[in-house]
């Protein structure tokens, strides 16, 4: 008897292993990743406009609109937002407006689009942060002496 209950319960934990997998949704995904690019697009955002921020990031994931909503107002459409993070090129096409600042993840879009200010983007899996010294200047953004190192000059 006692072989038999020790057998039953052995396969009834193999079961449960078995589908356990897919039970694993109701456990949240933590990205690091997103999660300090949410961090760092906050400190840059905030010290860039001296207000509170409305973000607006085209094409946003659920995943990104979660972890993003935690440091900022989250706008569904560019026209109520004063900060835009365009991480795929697609917010110069359908986002106007002088009251907005436009900020990139893509290095090459900072430098052959005037739109943009700035970037924040990931080269050999480090956080780079790059501000064009004349869009600055043009948009009107004091940015605190820490982000004097990444502020490049003879750009354009």
């Amino acid at each position: 008897m006692g072989v038999l209950v020790k057998a039953l319960l052995l396969i009834l934990s193999i079961l449960s292993f078995g589908f356990a997998k897919q039970h694993v949704f109701l456990v949240d995904k933590y990205n690091k990743e997103i999660d300090l690019e949410a961090k760092i697009i906050s400190k840059i955002a905030t010290s860039s406009l001296g207000k509170k921020v409305k973000l607006y990031i085209p094409e946003i994931t659920k995943e990104e609109q979660k972890i993003y909503s935690k440091h900022f107002k989250i706008t569904q459409n560019c026209e109520s937002a004063n900060f835009v993070f365009d991480k795929n090129g697609i917010a110069e096409e359908n986002c106007k407006g002088k009251d907005k600042l436009f900020f990139t993840n893509n290095y090459k879009r900072l430098i052959s689009n005037k739109k943009y200010y700035g970037a924040f983007f990931w080269n050999k899996s480090r956080p780079n942060i790059v501000f064009i010294k004349q869009r600055l200047h043009t948009n009107k953004v004091n940015l605190s002496s820490e982000y004097s190192q990444f502020i490049e000059d003879n750009v354009e």
